[in-house]
């Protein structure tokens, strides 16, 4: 009885390790996907411990909205890791402060998990890439098509079943009317459209999913060449950034072709991966394929992901305590996400120049 009694008391701090929220530390506050964690920390998915915001009347917002106790606010990220201490940062400021998060949070041990795309620019890539690797830290890119069950079911139909032979193109659309057109907040709509703290408009807003998705359908080979064409349709709106961009990445024996674009009708992320012997198309809610053209196109619908695959913080909070690992070919990985702002930054001397790009091997 006594070493029952003994056993149950040396488990039970290791149940509530792997049971307890993740102790999370948010960086930033103006990107409009941080109500994602502000909804999962009023959910008890994870717990915030600190958030560090220099604009005190977007925080307290926020904060209010959600129920975030304002003791919990900080003006810079160094005092709220050294006050608060988290097991992990989650970076919601403009896509050029992640290197600042990565260089603050990396030799403190503290995991980073940033927004879509991993970087401002390649040489910001690098600098973070040499950070994490150094520090031995889980530098993480959360794209929400990474929790489309459909993308996945389509890999597998692609790569584990063989059903479609091998992959001669892919085509993916992202993107939705504009983001002043849909009414994001104008924290948010500031450094979005500003060429420097985004890197660009829609081709770096919008381009990434589809670099990110088709890096990862090819098992992260890095592509021969990258061409890219953008414009500004809607210059009187968006005068620093272009707002529509078409991206062709050319492989040894297949092509992509990625549209990116602020001028759509309405919002789409969906994808079409065409093989030798058929197709399979992929959005949130299910796919269409073709496997024999006597059968016909057919349509299924597909499930959320089950837990942790289906949520960017229950993923975090498992891959930090090792009860799953990410492999080098996951589309949260960084090295998936290293290929992919080769691909985006590529598109992007290619837009500027009118030439095609080649990609040293």
């Amino acid at each position: 009885m006594k070493i029952l009694l003994l056993l149950m008391l040396l488990i039970q701090p290791l149940v509530y390790a792997q049971q307890r929220p993740l102790r999370v530390g948010i960086a930033g506050m103006t990107h409009g996907h941080v109500h994602m964690i502000l909804r999962a920390a009023s959910q008890g998915t994870v717990e915030v411990v600190g958030i560090a915001e220099p604009n005190r009347e977007l925080a307290e917002r926020l904060m209010n909205q959600y129920k975030i106790p304002l003791n919990l606010l900080y003006p810079n990220l160094d005092q709220m890791l050294e006050r608060t201490k988290p097991e992990a940062v989650t970076a919601f400021g403009s896509i050029y402060d992640h290197l600042r998060v990565v260089k603050v949070c990396a030799p403190r041990k503290i995991h980073v998990m940033v927004e879509k795309p991993l970087a401002v620019s390649l040489d910001h890539a690098k600098q973070m890439e040499t950070l994490a690797k150094d520090n031995n830290i889980h530098l993480l890119t959360n794209y929400e098509t990474t929790w489309y069950g459909s993308n996945h079911h389509a890999y597998k139909m692609i790569h584990g079943d063989k059903q479609f032979g091998d992959i001669v193109k892919m085509v993916v659309h992202d993107g939705h009317q504009g983001p002043k057109e849909i009414g994001v907040n104008k924290e948010f709509l500031e450094w979005l459209t500003d060429p420097v703290l985004n890197g660009g408009g829609a081709l770096m807003d919008f381009g990434c999913y589809g670099a990110d998705l088709i890096t990862w359908l090819m098992k992260g080979e890095r592509p021969i060449s990258v061409s890219a064409i953008t414009q500004q349709i809607k210059p009187h709106i968006y005068p620093k950034v272009d707002d529509e961009a078409t991206i062709l990445v050319a492989y040894p024996k297949a092509q992509a072709i990625i549209q990116a674009s602020w001028n759509w009708p309405y919002s789409r992320k969906d994808m079409e991966v065409y093989g030798q012997t058929g197709y399979v198309m992929a959005d949130k809610n299910g796919i269409r394929y073709m496997t024999d053209q006597k059968k016909g196109e057919q349509q299924e619908k597909i499930e959320l992901r089950s837990k942790p695959y289906d949520d960017p913080f229950n993923f975090f909070a498992a891959v930090i305590r090792g009860n799953i690992s990410v492999s080098d070919q996951d589309l949260s990985s960084l090295p998936v996400n290293m290929v992919a702002m080769e691909i985006l930054d590529a598109a992007k001397q290619s837009a500027k120049t009118g030439k095609v790009i080649y990609l040293n091997k």
